[in-house]
């Protein structure tokens, strides 16, 4: 599943190609073509990301709300476009450029009041200006949950997913199974803003990069990492390999219907 990363880049590049003017808005697959002829013709006032969440905002009171879920993805390209191949839930057209989405969890048409809700049930974004690292606190702090879980619930924090989780884990030597309200206040800020800086780091470069300097494939003399999720890990799907830093095997297990990955040497309990 796209982490948080992924849908601002998303949201940056559509307001970069269609904001501000009038996007033809189709269905050719067919599910979402009654919204899709409400908005065809309207200009993209703005597109925004709130953790795993995309908002095209055309106004007044209409906004197209995508989140990609396991198997969706948004491809574009420049005009002239193509006809559509396989199962196009919605295609934007504009002068230069055009977008389709394919396979998403959810492509609807929503009112501003909806969008307020989704926000409302979902914890603060690390990517957004307005986000309020206290909100994620006050959950973490009282809860006995694992912090692996935590990190991952949506409610707690937006945006998070299993490569961000797996890797800030590691690199505050954090045992996966510690429980929430073990982390002291000074431990979260320190976690909450390295968040903030790998993830706008993520924005940047289109992938998620978590190992320092000293541990690069160039100061380790070795082979770059090849895995189609990209970047530079530390332990997420690397279960069995050497860690990076001290060579214990990395390990793997499923947590909560989803996978694990830590060093036990470097993430003792």
């Amino acid at each position: 599943m796209p982490e948080g990363h992924t849908l601002h880049r998303l949201a940056r590049a559509h307001q970069k190609r269609f904001g501000r003017a009038p996007v033809a808005v189709s269905s050719p697959q067919g599910r979402f073509a009654t919204s899709a002829e409400v908005v065809d013709g309207r200009v993209l006032e703005r597109a925004d990301a709130y953790g795993k969440h995309l908002f095209h905002h055309y106004g007044p009171d209409l906004v197209v709300h995508v989140h990609l879920g396991l198997y969706g993805t948004f491809r574009t390209a420049s005009t002239p476009a193509e006809p559509p191949r396989g199962q196009v839930r919605m295609r934007m057209l504009g002068p230069a450029h055009y977008a389709d989405l394919r396979g998403p969890t959810a492509c609807e048409l929503i009112a501003d009041h909806d969008v307020a809700a989704i926000r409302a049930r979902l914890g603060p974004d690390p990517l957004r200006r307005d986000a309020d690292p206290e909100r994620a606190w006050s959950r973490i702090s009282r809860s006995r949950s694992p912090l692996a879980v935590l990190l991952m619930n949506q409610e707690v924090l937006a945006g998070v997913g299993n490569v961000y989780r797996a890797e800030l884990l590691f690199r505050h030597g954090l045992d996966p199974m510690l429980p929430g309200r073990s982390v002291t206040r000074e431990l979260w800020d320190a976690m909450w803003a390295d968040l903030v800086a790998l993830m706008r780091d993520g924005v940047e470069r289109g992938r998620i990069d978590t190992v320092r300097a000293e541990h690069d494939p160039v100061a380790a003399g070795r082979a770059a990492r090849r895995d189609r999720h990209g970047g530079e890990v530390y332990v997420y799907r690397r279960a069995g390999q050497p860690c990076l830093v001290c060579h214990t095997p990395v390990r793997g297990a499923e947590l909560a219907a989803r996978n694990l990955f830590w060093c036990p040497a470097c993430q003792r309990p």
